[in-house]
């Protein structure tokens, strides 16, 4: 995973290296699963827009369809909006198509990242509100923030972080980052 080299508008950690790897994503998405294998899950959805490419990754692995919660604008037809604030603190509005979330259809809800929670709890509503139950969250990681805390409390919920290196992902800065800025001086 390589760090923001951007600055404070962008997240500290860019983890779409994963995707480019075969077997890295096959062994995420197993991880990610591994808490929900006895569950029924109906159908996954992936939150705009890193949480589509995991999203639909796994909906492919699982032979389940796949829903889009999108940032408001996007979808042209009938749709339910929540408005959140996200993890740069900047309000913001998604939505999801009226005809896809049937009373009682369990969802596996994913994204790439939960950091402050705001987002993941904007899906939550979304799919709550049309009836759908929420089989549970899966995500890269879900950071020990008063959200993150929050969705782990209140719903099944995975992440690839390994416990030993969970602090530094809470720190934002993880100790590989040291090898990957001095391979990137030596190039």
């Amino acid at each position: 995973m390589a760090p923001n080299e951007k600055g404070p508008s962008y997240a500290w950690l860019d983890p779409s290296r994963l995707y480019c790897h075969r077997e890295a994503l096959k062994d995420c998405i197993e991880d990610l699963l591994q808490p929900f294998k006895n569950d029924q899950i109906d159908l996954v959805a992936g939150i705009d827009a890193m949480g589509f490419i995991l999203g639909a990754a796994i909906a492919s692995h699982l032979g389940k369809g796949f829903l889009a919660i999108r940032k408001v604008g996007h979808l042209c037809v009938k749709t339910c909006s929540q408005s959140y604030v996200d993890y740069s603190g900047k309000e913001k509005t998604m939505e999801v198509r009226t005809d896809a979330i049937k009373s009682g259809v369990r969802i596996l809800l994913v994204d790439q990242w939960i950091e402050t929670g705001g987002t993941m709890k904007a899906a939550i509503k979304l799919v709550e509100d049309q009836g759908g139950v929420v089989a549970g969250v899966a995500t890269i990681c879900i950071e020990d923030s008063a959200g993150g805390k929050w969705v782990r409390e209140h719903y099944k919920s995975s992440d690839c972080v390994p416990e030993d290196v969970r602090s530094q992902f809470n720190e934002h800065f993880l100790e590989s980052f040291h090898a990957f800025n001095d391979q990137q001086n030596n190039l």
